[in-house]
């Protein structure tokens, strides 16, 4: 490892520190006002889903698209928080029994199965609903018209046309496998929108022009696609124990990927130039950019 990864592993794990700190707060067993109560068995699962490790990537990008702009970075984590609600939502629903049926999730037991199914689905509704509410709430001191925008993109990119639609179309998969565009399709709706939002959040944070938050979308839709060529090429050539979840299971079932269609050379090719296509995208910001260029290579070079 070059000192160059050390440097941005360690600026990655420092902002997962800050992310959980703030999350710990959030997810805290006192009530809110307006809030009646919050039930202690909830809590504590909405607590194991969120606060049970993981890189917390999302929110590094929302760090460092705004620190880019110049955004302030107490408000970047709150909503790098947000994001992480929603984003471990997904992680607890597509667990469940009637979704993937997965056991582990970041090499423990997930939520269904440390508690119970009720309690799993209740406790991602939970996390979904309060990524909204940390997003509006007076603690997130943004202007109105900057709350409106990140709540109309994250529900954009939550929902129907995009991660909730995206798991519908692999659900679809399992049953009839999508033709190439259909998988582009699929990736950019379940795994790239969140990663997307949270490249555009940074620009909205900071109030930047529509030029670059364009352009920083554009950077994080790239990288979403990086990022789920590198899962699938893990899925088949990594192991529970490294991945912290089951491998493997999108060839069991016969669902269709891009490796699965074209090969592992070609998806290592094609995830070099998604990196080189997102690196091109920071050049107007120079070396102002370079821990974002980092991120780009961490995630098509990632290990788990």
């Amino acid at each position: 490892m070059d000192a160059s990864s050390e440097t941005f592993e360690a600026k990655l794990a420092a902002t997962a520190r800050e992310i959980e700190a703030v999350l710990d707060i959030l997810l805290s067993p006192a009530a809110l006002n307006d809030e009646i109560a919050r039930p202690e068995g909830l809590c504590s699962a909405m607590h194991y889903a969120v606060l049970n490790g993981g890189k917390r990537l999302r929110p590094f990008l929302v760090v460092e698209t705004a620190s880019l702009l110049g955004g302030d970075r107490s408000v970047a984590l709150r909503v790098g928080a947000a994001l992480e609600c929603v984003h471990c939502y997904s992680l607890v629903h597509d667990d469940l029994p009637a979704m993937d049926d997965d056991d582990l999730r970041r090499g423990k037991p997930t939520v269904h199965i440390a508690y119970d199914e009720a309690t799993a689905i209740l406790a991602g509704d939970s996390l979904l609903t309060y990524a909204f509410d940390i997003i509006a709430a007076p603690e997130t001191t943004l202007p109105d018209t900057a709350k409106v925008a990140l709540t109309l993109a994250l529900a954009r990119a939550a929902g129907i046309g995009g991660m909730a639609g995206g798991q519908a179309l692999d659900l679809a998969a399992e049953k009839q496998v999508p033709d190439e565009q259909g998988i582009v399709t699929l990736q950019a709706m379940k795994t790239g929108a969140l990663i997307r939002f949270a490249c555009e959040a940074g620009a909205i944070i900071a109030g930047a022009s529509a030029e670059d938050r364009a352009r920083l979308r554009q950077f994080g839709e790239r990288i979403g696609l990086a990022f789920q060529l590198a899962d699938d090429i893990l899925d088949l050539t990594s192991d529970a124990a490294t991945m912290g979840k089951a491998t493997g299971k999108d060839a069991g079932r016969g669902k269709g990927t891009l490796v699965a269609l074209h090969g592992i050379a070609w998806a290592e090719t094609k995830l070099a130039e998604h990196v080189c296509e997102a690196e091109a995208l920071l050049s107007a910001y120079a070396e102002r950019s370079i821990i974002l260029a980092e991120a780009a290579r961490f995630i098509a070079g990632r290990k788990s």
